[in-house]
């Protein structure tokens, strides 16, 4: 597992000293073209709890693996790394776009918006990897939008857990405007890899 000190993580408990899960305002966080209507919220657990997947798990519509989801928190947070773990059999998100302190973006904002930082994904069923971010740019992150535009040739993509991990501020954040998402995917804002020309530029 890579670990954001110099030391073994095994002979300390990094993952809960930086967890941000105690500041994620789950009742809040929202996904678009989610099959079921608020299964996003199990994703988000402890990290002891990663692999668990009797909670639930988030589920892209059927020949639809595009999915977005919003995070806000509870008060601003620095965040170091994201952890996502997915699905076997292809349905595993291939690639993540992030997106800091932008409410409301929808599939077509995502799909024209120049991403924080990008990263290509692993099929990570086991919970060992996790990716750090360029850290400069993520310090005072009220809400968090992750973009998946791609998984590994499944059907659907799914999503078992994602993990943060960083510092909060003591800036609380009592005062959060509420957001209105479509229920159901617009098909024309899905484009589809022919219509894009299927590339994109990697930031590392």
């Amino acid at each position: 597992m890579a670990c954001l000190h110099d030391h073994e993580c095994g002979d300390h408990n990094c993952a809960a000293d930086w967890s941000l899960y105690n500041h994620i305002d789950i009742p809040k966080v929202v996904a678009l073209n989610e099959s079921v209507a608020g299964s996003v919220k199990s994703v988000f657990k402890s990290w002891d709890q990663r692999l668990e997947t009797s909670g639930g798990f988030l589920e892209s519509n059927e020949g639809d693996p595009e999915l977005l989801v919003f995070i806000p928190f509870t008060s601003d947070v620095k965040i170091k790394s994201i952890a996502v773990v997915g699905g076997a059999d292809g349905t595993s998100p291939s690639r993540m776009r992030v997106f800091i302190n932008r409410e409301g973006i929808d599939f077509s904002d995502a799909q024209n918006m120049q991403p924080v930082q990008e990263w290509e994904l692993a099929e990570n069923l086991q919970g060992v990897l996790e990716y750090q971010t360029r850290y400069s740019r993520f310090q005072g992150v009220a809400n968090l939008t992750l973009h998946f535009p791609d998984n590994f040739g499944g059907d659907t993509t799914k999503i078992y857990y994602i993990g943060l991990r960083g510092e909060a501020t003591q800036n609380k954040r009592d005062v959060v405007a509420t957001i209105v998402y479509e229920v159901m995917p617009n098909p024309s804002d899905h484009k589809t890899k022919s219509e894009t020309g299927g590339g994109f530029s990697h930031v590392e």
